[in-house]
């Protein structure tokens, strides 16, 4: 068969039609959740020149003093997984005990955590480039009671 039927083009405009209508709306009124018809802005929007950068980490403090840097490796979490969920560590800091759960498991030798906690290093920039100051804000944080 060289040529579509009539039923096989009216499925294929509509098709096409619908997938336009839902690209349009998704960039109208669409989030990030929305992808791929929404607008995904982290890749379309960017803070002024003067707008300080931020690199969020998470440290822990174990029981001896000692502050250890929490990574994929070590932890089993992502830096994009807490920064995902920001807030809701923010609006709920005990959530951050499941990190010291995950790095127990993860470093069983190691002295375990007394403390967890998000920071964010604030990375000053003037006219678009770094200004090689920075400050940090701790935004959530959990420590064991009793």
């Amino acid at each position: 068969m060289d040529t579509l039927s009539s039923r096989g083009r009216t499925v294929r405009v509509a098709v096409t039609a619908l997938g336009a209508v839902l690209l349009l709306l998704g960039t109208l009124r669409g989030l990030d959740d929305d992808f791929p018809f929404g607008p995904f802005r982290m890749y379309s929007t960017a803070p002024g020149p003067d707008a300080d950068a931020p690199d969020t980490r998470l440290e822990g403090v174990d029981v001896t003093g000692r502050t250890i840097e929490l990574t994929e490796a070590n932890s089993g979490l992502r830096r994009a997984e807490i920064e995902g969920q920001q807030q809701a560590y923010v609006d709920n800091p005990s959530r951050l005990q499941q990190v010291a759960v995950a790095y127990a498991d993860r470093t069983p030798g190691a002295p375990p955590l007394a403390t967890v906690r998000i920071v964010i290093r604030w990375e000053e920039i003037e006219d678009s480039r770094p200004v090689g100051k920075s400050h940090d804000e701790v935004i959530a944080g959990w420590t064991v009671t009793g």
